[in-house]
């Protein structure tokens, strides 16, 4: 017999497939790249701890750093909000969350900004968002 989490980890990885399909195949090619990291399910996302200092989540997949340092546990939750996200906006994920992020984190500009101003990375509200739902929905997926 199937438990309620192995249900609700069924459903979570159906939706990120179809709903979020966009973002799961993006995740899935990116997975493909980085084949011979280190992997682990991390409640119900395909987690790949990799040699980069960023993370990053395309549908069902997290990608965060390889160390066992409390930020990147941290991050790894951060990410894990970026999947819920995906689950909430499916094919709108990247336009509204994805792209954004990507400009908040690595450009230029963004960057100095953030400095200048003493701006946190979580400030952004894709960011804050992902914090608050990855804090949330890990109780939910144990």
């Amino acid at each position: 017999m199937i438990s309620v989490n192995g249900i609700k980890r069924l459903f979570y990885t159906a939706i990120q497939c179809t709903w979020g399909g966009i973002q799961t195949c993006l995740g899935l090619f990116l997975f493909l790249y980085w084949a011979n990291a280190s992997h682990e399910i991390y409640r119900g996302a395909v987690y790949t701890k990799w040699k980069l200092d960023g993370g990053i989540s395309l549908g069902l997949f997290i990608f965060a750093p390889d160390s066992e340092e409390p930020w990147c546990r941290d991050m790894a939750v951060h990410e894990y909000g970026h999947t819920w996200q995906s689950l909430m906006l499916g094919p709108l994920y990247l336009f509204v969350v994805g792209l954004p992020s990507i400009v908040w984190a690595r450009s230029g500009s963004c960057i100095r900004m953030r400095r200048e101003r003493n701006i946190p990375y979580s400030a952004f509200y894709t960011e804050r968002w992902a914090d608050s739902l990855g804090a949330k929905m890990i109780t939910v997926m144990e």
